[in-house]
C-alpha cells in the first residue's frame, strides 16, 4: 500500500516510522523546508526517546516532502496529522486539517481512504468527507475514516507499535478492509465503530485520564491540611482494580499537546449544544490552580521574592519530552521574574525551546550544580531521572538557603529531613529542617 502521512509533529511522525517500522512504505508531508530536509538526513525536529534510532533504520521506506501533490496523487490511504490548536474560546481550530482536505481533493487520481488522525470535535469526519467531495477534480472516491491515537509524549514509540487498541471509525466495510490491511503487522486489538463513536472516544479517554489527574491532586490538597500522606492514600487507592494505579501522582497539574486541549474542547463542545460536562469544567479549574501551588507554598517563607535566587530545575510539561505546552513552568517563571527574581534553570532537553520564550530574562545553567549555587529557592517542575537521584546533601551545601519546593515529589520526606533540608512537596508533610529566612 502507498501511504501518505500529512504533518511531521508528534503524531505524523511517531505514526509514519512506526508504520514504516512494520514493513510500509510511507511519504510525510510538510511545508517546513528546514523540518524536511531534516528528516530527509536521519534527524527528528523533536525529542523522543526510540524515535530518531528508528527513523535512521527505516530510512529507505520513509520519504520526506515539501510538496504534496507527488505525495498525495496515488496514494492508497493519506493520513492526516496536523494540529488542530486551541481557539481563545477553547474551541479546536480545523483551519489546517480543512487545508489539507482540500489539497487532497484537488490532487488525488485514484480512489483511497482518507484517515483523520488528529484529535478533532464529534462530527469533524462528516464535515472533511463532504469538503473533499465538494472539492474533487477527478471522478474518484473517497472513504474517510476516524482513527484517533492515544500516544503519550515521552513515550509515544512504545504506545504506538504496543497499543491497547487501535480505534476504527469507519462508514464501509471498504474502509475497515483497508485499515486492517495497513495495521496487519501490528498485533493489536480493534475497537471497530462509526465515525463520531471513534471521535468521542479520543476525548473521553483523555479526559478522564486528566480527571483523574485533578482528582487525585484535590485529594493532595486535602491532605496537606488535615495531615494524610498522598503516596499511601494514592497506593491504597491504586490497588484497587477497578481504579488501577496509573495517573495517581499527585503533583502541579497535567500540561502538554493534549490534555489542556482536549478538556477545553469537549468542555466547549457540550456548551455548544447546551450542556455542561460539570466534571470537566471541574478538571480545568483545578488544574489552572494547582499550577501556581508552588509560588503559594514559596510565599510561607519569603514575603517577596524580589532579589533572591532561585534555581529552577525541570522547564518541560514531564519527563521524556522536549515539550513546553501547558508546562508549570511557563505559568511560575514569568511570577518569579515579575517579583523581582533572580532565575536560573536547568533542564536535559527542553532549554532551547524555553529560549525561544526566555532568551535574556533567565539564566541557563549547563547542569543542576551549577542552577543550585547560591539560591535562596529551588523550584522542581519537572520529575526528570538526573533531579530525583541527585544526593540531598548537594541541596545544603550549594544552596544559601536548602528550601526545596518541589512540585513532583521526587525524595522521601524522611530523605530530605536526613540531609537537613526544608522540604515541601505535595500531599505531604512540611520539613523544616533548615534554618530558613522568614522575609528577604
Amino acid at each position: 500500500m502507498k501511504i501518505a502521512v500529512a504533518g511531521t509533529g508528534y503524531v505524523g511522525l511517531v505514526t509514519a516510522v512506526c508504520l514504516a517500522e512494520k514493513g510500509n512504505a510511507v511519504t510525510c508531508v510538510d511545508i517546513d523546508q528546514g523540518k524536511i530536509d531534516l528528516l530527509s538526513n536521519g534527524f527528528s525536529p523533536i525529542y523522543e526517546p526510540q524515535l530518531e534510532d528508528l527513523l535512521k533504520k527505516n530510512r529507505e521506506s520513509l520519504t520526506f516532502v515539501s510538496h504534496y501533490q507527488a505525495a498525495y496523487m496515488n496514494a492508497d490511504i493519506i493520513i492526516i496529522a496536523v494540529g488542530t490548536p486551541e481557539r481563545k474560546d477553547g474551541s479546536a481550530n480545523l483551519q489546517y486539517i480543512n487545508e489539507v482536505a482540500k489539497q487532497i481533493a484537488q490532487t488525488i487520481e485514484k480512489d483511497c481512504v482518507v484517515v483523520i488522525k488528529s484529535t478533532v470535535p464529534i462530527g469533524t469526519n462528516d464535515k472533511i468527507e463532504k469538503l473533499i467531495n465538494e472539492n474533487l477534480r477527478n471522478a474518484v472516491s473517497v472513504d474517510v475514516v476516524s482513527n484517533p491515537e492515544f500516544l503519550a509524549q515521552g513515550s509515544a514509540v512504545k504506545d504506538t507499535l504496543e497499543a491497547s487498541r487501535i480505534v476504527l471509525g469507519v462508514e464501509s466495510k471498504n474502509a475497515e478492509r483497508a485499515m486492517k490491511e495497513m495495521y496487519k503487522n501490528f498485533n493489536i486489538p480493534y475497537v471497530v465503530t462509526d465515525r463520531h463513536s471513534a471521535e468521542m472516544i479520543k476525548y473521553a479517554a483523555n479526559d478522564f485520564l486528566a480527571l483523574k489527574l485533578s482528582y487525585i491532586n484535590e485529594i493532595a490538597n486535602l491532605c496537606e491540611i488535615v495531615g494524610a500522606n498522598i503516596e499511601d492514600v494514592a497506593k491504597g487507592m491504586g490497588m484497587d482494580p477497578r481504579i488501577g494505579d496509573k495517573f495517581l501522582q499527585a503533583g502541579i497539574g497535567y500540561g502538554g499537546s493534549c490534555f489542556p486541549k482536549d478538556t477545553k474542547a469537549l468542555h466547549w463542545l457540550a456548551n455548544y449544544n447546551d450542556y455542561e460536562i460539570k466534571t470537566i469544567k471541574a478538571t480545568i479549574e483545578v488544574n489552572e490552580n494547582q499550577k501556581i501551588k508552588l509560588i503559594k507554598k514559596a510565599r510561607k517563607y519569603f514575603s517577596s521574592l524580589d532579589g533572591l535566587n532561585i534555581a529552577v530545575l525541570g522547564l518541560t510539561f514531564k519527563p521524556g519530552t522536549d515539550d513546553l505546552r501547558e508546562a508549570p513552568s511557563l505559568t511560575n517563571i514569568p511570577i518569579m521574574l515579575e517579583d523581582g527574581a533572580n532565575v536560573k534553570v536547568w533542564d536535559p532537553v527542553g532549554m532551547d525551546n524555553f529560549k525561544k520564550v526566555f532568551s535574556h530574562a533567565v539564566t541557563y545553567s549547563q547542569s543542576i550544580e551549577e542552577a543550585l549555587t547560591d539560591a535562596d529557592l529551588c523550584f522542581i517542575f519537572t520529575e526528570w531521572n538526573q533531579i530525583k537521584t541527585l544526593e540531598l546533601e548537594k541541596y545544603a551545601l550549594l544552596m544559601k538557603n536548602p528550601i526545596i519546593i518541589d512540585g513532583r515529589n521526587c525524595y522521601s520526606v524522611e530523605a530530605a529531613e536526613a540531609a537537613g533540608l526544608t522540604y515541601e512537596s505535595i500531599g505531604r508533610k512540611t520539613v523544616t529542617t533548615a534554618i530558613t529566612l522568614k522575609s528577604n
